[in-house]
């Protein structure tokens, strides 16, 4: 791997400084995004090393904090800078591009364009993180398309291509961040017997963003096999996702021989945990979640991801 000049090491810099890096493990906002911002919106401005290493103090990082308030508002990236700034008010509802990007990428897949799903989903990623896009552009563009795929023909050839990309897409990612991290994975699997479960890799995508290994089984296994996994794989803790009806009686027999004896956290993931809310709840050891997004503020709340992001407030 080429490493940029804001990868280095400056052993010159000075206390209360920090590298490109550290900053990006503080924000979870990576460092491809972090020059983004900075070229092209002037939304953060690093100090200068004479070797030309980026360097970043407490105000950068609550600067950053603050962006991401108003992305997580819906507010496009492009407008956020006079609202930092106190020179203008807007609403937000009224000048965010997520429509626009969610338009091209509902339409590249009706198009059944790879290419083009592709190219508007990494304009988004190179402005954007993890957590904002799977907010505001991801799921609300896999709600749009499961409505439409319950009644188009040709239904299951765009899924086809639609979950083959994202599969792609997100492993890779979860893949290369697997490989800067030490410790225990959490461990994620599904619990429905359905090809592809887009909740549990935008799950993994938001843990391995958040500076936790991740390991992802995604094909279904019977839950009386998960203690030899447990035992092997030694995991920091157990995220099942279930987009569909199970076997409540079945789950509040076999879920806590998974927690109880490893003293590990539980968490059942996806719209199953709000379908059996009201069986599970009670559950020793179960946290329930009813999708990606709660999922990983569970976590964060908890002691599995050791970086919780602070602008989860």
């Amino acid at each position: 791997m080429t490493l940029t000049i804001d990868d280095e090491i400056d052993p010159s810099r000075e206390d209360g400084w920090f590298p490109i890096r550290e900053v990006a493990r503080l924000t979870g906002v990576n460092p491809v995004t972090l020059r983004a911002w900075e070229r092209r919106y002037g939304l953060i401005v690093p100090r200068r090393t004479p070797k030309g290493h980026r360097l970043y103090d407490d105000s950068h990082v609550k600067r950053i904090q603050s962006i991401l308030k108003w992305l997580d508002r819906g507010v496009a990236v492009g407008q956020v800078k006079p609202l930092l700034d106190a020179r203008q008010s807007i609403n937000p509802t009224e000048h965010n591009q997520w429509a626009g990007m969610h338009d091209q990428m509902y339409q590249a897949v009706t198009d059944l364009s790879e290419r083009q799903l592709d190219d508007s989903f990494n304009r988004a990623l190179s402005l954007y993180p993890p957590l904002t896009l799977c907010k505001h552009l991801l799921m609300p563009l896999l709600l749009s398309l499961e409505q439409r795929w319950t009644s188009s023909f040709g239904a299951e050839l765009e899924r086809g291509l639609f979950c083959s990309w994202l599969r792609t897409k997100l492993g890779t990612r979860i893949y290369h961040s697997n490989r800067q991290y030490n410790g225990a994975p959490l461990l994620l699997m599904t619990l429905c017997e359905q090809r592809f479960e887009p909740g549990l890799w935008l799950s993994a995508w938001l843990v391995s963003s958040a500076g936790c290994p991740a390991e992802v089984i995604e094909w279904s296994v019977p839950l009386a096999e998960l203690p030899l996994a447990l035992e092997r794989i030694k995991p920091r803790g157990l995220l099942l996702y279930a987009s569909q009806s199970l076997d409540s009686g079945y789950l509040k027999r076999q879920l806590p021989r998974l927690a109880d004896p490893h003293g590990m956290p539980l968490l059942l993931a996806g719209p199953a945990a709000s379908i059996h809310l009201a069986e599970l709840r009670d559950v020793p050891g179960l946290t329930l979640a009813i999708d990606p997004l709660a999922a990983l503020e569970v976590l964060q709340d908890g002691p599995l991801l050791e970086n919780p992001k602070g602008y989860r407030e």
